[in-house]
């Protein structure tokens, strides 16, 4: 599904993706694990043409898209879910939701099914056709992070980037919309990649991992293998503080 090849990418003239080389099968999760700097949602934002990557390949579906415009990739089958929501604060959560199928709608495609997807949003999340008619910036974090899944589902994806989907939420609400992202891969054949400070909950829920440090992958495996081992347990998973990447 997707295949990402050297690619290299840079803030000015910091150096923040070196080189990274990933792939994700159809219908995979995989996990993008690492400390905060690692360059993680810089990869999501490359692949999405968010940040424009300097060097490398991009790869969907044997399509290169890394010199395409973000709205062309989101044609493609790339939507990405932010981190922080960025949900529209002024805007009815119904009116959030349509906004996701911006693209759909500008190619004349059949408004019926357009709302028909948007039924099936509110049948992922049911709270957010209880609060439709509801100004997003009103939500809970949880609803919005709800929401902004939703939002990015309108474009019809085959594969979805979530960066940070549990941050600052309670635990249950977490399980909710972990459980919804199993659903969309089992339903919908929807291929995630995911961003997710939680390493523990990412690693239980995804296929594979992989394990970033200043812009580099320095490990990757099954997500079996990663969470039984020891340096990851240490430096992610709370075993012990310190950093045992340092040699």
């Amino acid at each position: 599904m997707l295949k990402i090849k050297n690619i290299n990418t840079y803030y000015g003239k910091v150096h923040a993706l070196k080189n990274i080389s990933l792939h994700l099968a159809e219908r995979e999760i995989v996990a993008l694990i690492g400390a905060n700097g690692a360059g993680k949602p810089t990869i999501l934002n490359t692949i999405s043409g968010v940040t424009p990557a300097e060097s490398g390949e991009i790869h969907l579906a044997g399509e290169r898209t890394e010199q395409l415009p973000p709205d062309r990739i989101v044609k493609a089958g790339i939507s990405q879910v932010p981190e922080g929501r960025q949900v529209f604060k002024g805007l009815s959560v119904a009116d959030n939701i349509e906004l996701g199928a911006y693209l759909r709608f500008r190619s004349n495609e059949s408004k019926a099914v357009i709302r028909q997807d948007m039924q099936h949003i509110y049948e992922l999340f049911p709270r957010l056709e209880e609060r439709k008619k509801q100004m997003a910036g009103t939500l809970s974090g949880g609803e919005q992070q709800m929401l902004a899944i939703g939002r990015a589902l309108m474009a019809k994806p085959r594969l979805l980037l979530l960066d940070e989907p549990s941050m600052g939420l309670a635990p249950l609400v977490v399980q909710e919309i972990f459980a919804v992202i199993e659903r969309l891969r089992s339903e919908a054949g929807t291929t995630v990649l995911l961003v997710e400070q939680n390493a523990k909950a990412a690693l239980k829920m995804a296929d594979r991992g992989y394990v970033l440090e200043t812009g580099k992958v320095i490990l990757e495996g099954t997500a079996a293998d990663l969470l039984e081992n020891p340096e990851v347990q240490r430096a992610y998973l709370g075993k012990e503080k310190k950093d045992i990447w340092e040699r």
